[in-house]
């Protein structure tokens, strides 16, 4: 029987004053239930209190949570020491309840910056301030509106986060992408920040943006809508290519942080002709040869090694 809808105000209290303390706890328990049914909560809904790391799936219109996000610590992040700078600055701001600005980590690709952002996280949250991340998909962005609907009824400060985020000729979405982060009537929540990674500066392919100017009636007013998205981003933050020296102290200082044993010259030259063979150096190419000698000496790397 459904307490609320068969039976009246009159009957129910009743119905409470007859029974003894011993049976009123699963009288009680069902009438919480039918209100709860009664007044069912937004779809979607997400307290953010289960974990610090979450993502958006938009076919279910929920966050589901990561028990344990993948990051590093920012000391094992080398060579982007004016990145890191900037973007911990900015996060900070945001996690202390002040003005902050979307960003754009565009630039060569391996050289860390999808691991910067959840890296400044992860230092956000181990100084005791409470801040959210939320991991949405390069696929998923036309949902964005409806995902910030619900981060808007949240009490923590969320960073929304989209790695390797691109568009090409037949995509729209960058439209919709635009309307979210500045120029919507809503604008962007209080509690809500967007951070990006790309290899583009300006999200598109040159070609693009070129074949735009070429066809269209007013060449440059069409070009300048495509560029317009990256201008939505407060701040750009560029990740450019690797110097040998940099490469090698990635590998050094990945090295003694998991302390990995090796002369310093032979884990030089390996290190070398490793990324000789990968036909280049970036931070992924001195991570992925650091797991190779882990490996060779049959050991484990975990994240919160040191």
């Amino acid at each position: 029987m459904n307490i609320l809808t068969e039976t009246s105000g009159s009957t129910l209290l009743a119905v409470v004053c007859m029974n003894s303390p011993s049976n009123l706890a699963p009288l009680l328990e069902r009438i919480a239930a039918a209100l709860e049914r009664a007044r069912p909560r937004q779809s979607g809904f997400c307290e953010f209190d289960r974990a610090n790391g979450y993502v958006w799936e938009p076919c279910r219109n929920r966050f589901a949570a990561i028990a344990r996000i993948n990051s590093i610590g920012l000391e094992q992040l080398v060579g982007i020491d004016r990145q890191k700078e900037i973007l911990l600055a900015n996060s900070l701001q945001f996690a202390r309840g002040y003005a902050a600005n979307n960003a754009l980590l565009w630039g060569t690709r391996g050289m860390g910056k999808s691991s910067l952002i959840k890296a400044v996280h992860r230092e956000i949250v181990n100084r005791g301030l409470e801040l959210k991340i939320v991991e949405i998909h390069r696929e998923d962005i036309a949902s964005l509106p409806e995902c910030l609907k619900l981060v808007r009824q949240s009490r923590y400060r969320i960073i929304l986060y989209c790695d390797d985020l691109s568009f090409e000729k037949s995509d729209s979405t960058y439209k919709s992408l635009k309307a979210v982060l500045e120029g919507g009537l809503e604008g962007r929540p209080e509690n809500a920040l967007f951070y990006a990674t790309s290899n583009r500066r300006h999200l598109m392919p040159r070609d693009m943006i070129e074949n735009e100017r070429s066809t269209a009636i007013n060449p440059a007013e069409t070009a300048e809508e495509k560029i317009s998205l990256s201008d939505r981003f407060g701040l750009w933050i560029g990740f450019h290519n690797c110097t040998q020296q940099d490469y090698l102290e990635m590998v050094l200082g990945y090295a003694g942080f998991f302390g990995l044993k090796a002369d310093p010259d032979t884990l030089r030259a390996e290190a070398l002709e490793w990324a000789t063979t990968r036909g280049g150096r970036s931070g992924r190419v001195a991570w992925q040869f650091i797991q190779d000698l882990a490996g060779r000496q049959k050991k484990s790397l975990s994240p919160d090694a040191g």
